[in-house]
């Protein structure tokens, strides 16, 4: 399944600052960044679960959101790209 992560994570506070860094961390770990707080995600429903619990738990619910949004399984038609750098494809080559 490919997901999108958007996070907003308050950063007025050293420990803010530190969850930002960790969410980031965790969303790089199962995807590609698109965007500053933004990251498309291919995972299994198993991956989802483990992500989406992870970033739930280091999110404080009072001051950060964080969204998930489910493309399904034909997101390039629901995904458009204009602009810099090239679209992330998680179907094309890995080089490593």
């Amino acid at each position: 399944m490919h997901t999108l992560i958007t996070y907003d994570v308050s950063t007025t506070s050293p420990a803010g600052r530190k969850r930002l860094r960790q969410i980031a961390k965790v969303c790089l770990d199962y995807g590609q960044r698109v965007q500053n707080s933004v990251f498309e995600c291919k995972v299994d429903p198993g991956q989802f679960v483990e992500l989406k619990n992870k970033l739930c738990n280091l999110m404080k619910p009072e001051e950060d959101s964080v969204r998930f949004y489910n493309l399904g399984r034909n997101w390039q038609g629901h995904v458009e790209h204009f602009g810099q750098k090239e679209p992330y494809d998680p179907d094309g080559p890995l080089i490593v």
